[in-house]
């Protein structure tokens, strides 16, 4: 039988403004899509090794081992599906297990990308050859981050010496700092590290170049000579991962051993490098883009607890003739907390879908050029904006989820502390997307600097891609002005608004940075000086960048009477007002906004999070997250949450286990012998004695100098 909660959240589904399937389609993209996933989804569950009901009480060892043990499937799967098949599978793992969608990812996402879009055609055909892609004897690592140099790889200190006469690299850590740490895999897997290296030729050094190491032997799994790895132990989260340290002492590895596809080193050791240098960190940006989807796909989990959650607890009357107390969900401002990060999530899927295809558009380009070809300066331009867009999208999108889980944990009051929520390890899971793979400031500031010199670039006459094309008549742009209501009711007219605040910030931090070079500053010294400016006008773009793609998106669908264009219209405007509200100084800066307007503003927003709230579950439904993916007992579909979250406490912590120390300690405590008894009459003549000893120590104070 139906408890109230069962039956709150079935009224929640009743009678959409939508077709809920047209929906879930739409979300994925196809229909073919979206039902791939509920088979991955089905097909998971009946895993034995993907069991996750105990996953929160788990020791650091136990997940690494349970970790590694789906590794073998994960193998397979590999083996018989295409790319891209097989890259749908992972997004949806990484939504289910975190720290396993990294632990493999860090192989097939980090090392073998690194290798693939690094080798010569020759290079690439030895390392499958070795069993690279079909992990047989071969489990790779990416060893850029070094104890003391993260972000800055250009201050990377472990040397590659090229040694002319065995024509071989001596890989080598010449101090603590150089120690290459944090790198996943490293601890318990890796047999191979794609190792970040200053190359070094007669004493000149050439910078940071890529080389394969092997680590260990893959029979009897012993380190090879040199090569000394140790474990970095627990984190914060994402301990299925085995994160350890390495350091090399002078390890030599043939010369084909440096990755050679766009810096080449001769027999003789003449070095001959590429047009620009980015060439060599594409592997960089497939995970910052993944990270960007990933961004959305935890918003949606996160949401999907906190959401259905909210459907069915009840606190307090609204009205006291109510028979129930209200639904969370029904308080405008409980709304208020909800309702825009389930539009951000939404928003940030369509802006990784986006930057995805920028990315294959790249890489074919790329992996087409020869030396000399014509089309390299355009593969030159896209690799740059790609690079950019990535860049502030990685960290923006992963901070804008990181707080939304945060606020869906609180919203679940008291029992979103419990770890059986699914929220707390979520979001210790997830912190780590803000600082790996660059530091998000870091990444931000880089995005600022890009903008600038895409700003210069246009003064001077060059036609800006899509993402900046309102640089390219930015004077018209920075007349914009929101001269109604009406203009905060329409997508058009709030896109008009961020192409306004973008403009003025990348023309408000370039017009700084020209300020310090007139004052004689370097232009490495003036970009510095103008950091904070270059970080907001990162910020502010890419809050109109992800709207931009989520109006156009909507835009682009059909015509029909599923109802769903007309929801997602509706979501999307509340997505683009309230990043509005939150970013509302600037807004007010560009004088796009009047301080009179932002009252609208605020109370639009109030509105739609309300229009948003009456489909907010039918939507939630439509992403489609089986209870196994979401493994919360808040999150449920059905609705049952109490009796779920109880029967999970008893079947993880049953009544019947021994207790742990009642022999050794509770017991001893309580049964041991007390020479003197107190008793509470004792107790009673306390004030008495602490003021006796007040009045003793008073006196001791003021007959001391006096003995003095």
């Amino acid at each position: 039988m139906a408890n109230l909660e069962m039956q709150t959240l079935a009224k929640e589904r009743t009678n959409p403004p939508f077709d809920v399937e047209a929906m879930a389609i739409s979300l994925h993209g196809s229909k073919e899509r979206l039902e791939y996933k509920r088979r991955v989804m089905q097909e998971l569950e009946r895993i034995p090794a993907f069991f996750n009901d105990d996953i929160y009480d788990l020791t650091k060892d136990e997940l690494r081992v349970r970790t590694f043990i789906k590794i073998g499937h994960i193998v397979n799967w590999f083996q018989k599906e295409d790319m891209a098949t097989f890259r749908q599978r992972l997004e949806l793992i990484s939504i289910l297990d975190p720290g396993f969608w990294t632990r493999f990812g860090v192989h097939l996402g980090l090392f073998s990308n690194c290798v693939v879009s690094g080798s010569t055609p020759s290079q690439l055909a030895y390392w499958a050859s070795q069993g690279m892609l079909s992990c047989h004897h071969f489990y790779g690592c990416f060893g850029m981050t070094e104890l003391t140099h993260g972000s800055n790889v250009q201050g990377i200190k472990t040397t590659a010496t090229f040694d002319r006469d065995a024509d071989e690299f001596i890989i080598h850590t010449p101090e603590l700092g150089a120690t290459k740490w944090w790198i996943g895999g490293a601890a318990h897997s890796a047999t191979h590290c794609a190792v970040f290296a200053r190359l070094i030729i007669d004493g000149k050094d050439h910078g940071v170049k890529t080389f394969v190491v092997q680590l260990r032997d893959p029979y009897s799994f012993d380190n090879m000579p040199g090569v000394t790895i140790g474990d970095i132990g627990k984190k914060m989260g994402r301990d299925g991962i085995d994160n350890g340290y390495i350091q090399f002492t002078h390890v030599r590895v043939p010369r084909a051993h440096m990755l050679m596809r766009h810096t080449q080193v001769s027999r003789e050791g003449q070095v001959f490098e590429p047009p620009l240098q980015q060439l060599a960190y594409g592997a960089l940006l497939t995970g910052r883009v993944m990270m960007s989807i990933d961004s959305s796909n935890i918003g949606k989990k996160a949401i999907t607890i906190a959401g259905r959650y909210a459907a069915v607890r009840r606190q307090f009357k609204s009205d006291a003739k109510n028979e129930y107390e209200t639904q969370l969900l029904d308080y405008p401002i409980h709304q208020r907390r909800l309702m825009p990060l389930l539009a951000q999530s939404i928003a940030f899927q369509y802006t990784g879908y986006q930057l995805s295809h920028m990315l294959e558009r790249m890489n074919e380009q790329l992996s087409s050029l020869e030396p000399g070809d014509p089309r390299l300066n355009e593969a030159i331009e896209l690799l740059k904006s790609t690079h950019a867009a990535s860049a502030g999208l990685k960290a923006f999108c992963t901070w804008g989820t990181l707080s939304a889980i945060e606020v869906c944990r609180q919203s679940l009051g008291g029992h979103g502390y419990s770890s059986y929520a699914g929220l707390a390890p979520l979001y210790a899971d997830f912190a780590v997307h803000c600082t790996w793979e660059g530091d998000n400031t870091i990444l931000a500031l880089q995005l600022g600097r890009a903008l600038m010199s895409a700003y210069e670039e246009s003064r001077k006459g060059k036609k800006q891609g899509k993402a900046l094309a309102y640089l390219n008549d930015i004077d018209a742009v920075l007349s914009y002005r929101c001269t109604s209501e009406k203009d905060l009711d329409t997508l058009a007219g709030v896109e008009a608004g961020w192409l306004t605040a973008s403009a003025h910030f990348v023309k408000v931090a370039f017009d700084e940075f020209q300020r310090y070079l007139k004052a004689g500053d370097s232009r490495e010294v003036a970009a510095e000086k103008c950091s904070q400016l270059r970080f907001v006008a990162g910020s502010v773009h890419t809050s109109g960048f992800i709207f931009r793609q989520f109006r156009a998106a909507v835009e682009s669908m059909p015509d029909s009477n599923d109802g769903v264009k007309k929801a997602l219209s509706t979501v999307a405007l509340l997505y683009g007002l309230w990043q509005m509200e939150e970013k509302s100084g600037f807004l007010l800066r560009s004088g796009w906004l009047k301080p009179e307007q932002f009252d609208y503003v605020a109370r639009r927003v109030t509105e739609l999070c309300a229009e948003v709230r009456a489909f907010a579950i039918p939507l939630i439904d439509s992403f489609s997250l089986s209870d196994f993916v979401i493994n919360s007992p808040f999150g449920r579909y059905d609705g049952d949450v109490y009796r779920a979250y109880f029967d999970m406490i008893r079947r993880n912590n049953s009544p019947l286990k021994p207790h742990p120390y009642r022999d050794t300690l509770v017991k001893p405590l309580l049964n041991r012998e007390i020479r003197e008894t107190v008793s509470a009459s004792d107790f009673m003549n306390i004030d008495d004695e602490i003021k006796e000893i007040q009045s003793e120590l008073k006196e001791a104070a003021v007959s001391a100098p006096k003995k003095a």
